[in-house]
């Protein structure tokens, strides 16, 4: 079997940015690819755009993959239009910067939710139709920040570090069951999220300016993650998990 055997790949966050490169990269390799994202409405344009280019995906509806409730009825959905979830692509996340002294328990705790329990619910969910078919490919979007720390985001940095650590734990679990566990901590990816930052001048200069200090001397693109996660995915990579794939230009080594 390949991935153009029609596998249904859950993709979350998968309306925008590097979600939606990696929902257009999945779907033209051969998979039924779930869209599920907090924004709907972009959901939908993201999977319309995959079904105009010839390709099967769907957008289930507007989830909050921090509610186990949400994110159970929007497998359930999932399953019924498409069957069993055999890769999970959890890109989802929530991003943010905060002096440390000024970090709520409420931002603390949304921040956590989203980047860490939201990745255990969806893997909880899925798991178990990889089971069941004694293969499956599970791939965490993490951070590069993970690695390198970065100021005034302890708050996205822990729970980010969280998804590393998982990652590799839950690999040993899952490896003897044919199920292969990986992340990717994206570097500096030009994304609609990365220019809101940008505007707001908490990058500590420019979009431009943090290229040329990469060795590869430009910022990163959607379709480099996307990339990245496409192989991790596939046949070809059944040999590799609990690993870290940093794709970041040299910024992380």
């Amino acid at each position: 079997m390949s991935e153009r055997d029609g596998r249904v790949a859950v993709v979350t966050g998968g309306g925008s940015g590097i979600g939606r490169a990696i929902s257009h990269r999945l779907a033209a390799n051969g998979f039924q690819v779930a869209i599920l994202d907090l924004n709907g409405t972009s959901a939908k344009l993201v999977a319309e755009e995959i079904r105009a280019a010839g390709h099967s995906a769907a957008a289930f509806g507007e989830v909050d993959i921090s509610s186990r409730a949400q994110v159970d009825a929007a497998f359930e959905r999932v399953r019924a239009e498409f069957g069993p979830v055999l890769v999970l692509v959890n890109n989802a996340g929530l991003t943010g910067f905060k002096k440390f002294q000024h970090i709520t328990d409420e931002v603390w705790r949304r921040t956590l939710a989203v980047n860490l329990d939201g990745t255990f619910y969806c893997c909880q969910a899925a798991v178990p139709d990889m089971l069941a078919a004694g293969w499956g490919r599970i791939v965490n979007i993490s951070s590069s920040s993970a690695h390198s720390g970065q100021q005034f985001m302890s708050h996205y940095v822990a729970a980010k570090a969280g998804v590393i650590g998982f990652t590799k734990s839950l690999a040993l679990e899952l490896g003897p069951s044919g199920i292969t566990v990986n992340t990717i901590p994206p570097g500096f990816v030009d994304t609609p999220m990365l220019r809101n930052s940008e505007s707001h001048g908490l990058l500590g200069g420019t979009v431009d300016h943090h290229a040329e200090l990469t060795p590869v001397r430009r910022a990163g693109r959607p379709e480099d993650i996307a990339a990245a996660c496409a192989f991790l995915v596939s046949e070809e990579a059944g040999y590799i998990t609990g690993q870290v794939l940093g794709v970041n230009g040299g910024r992380n080594t």
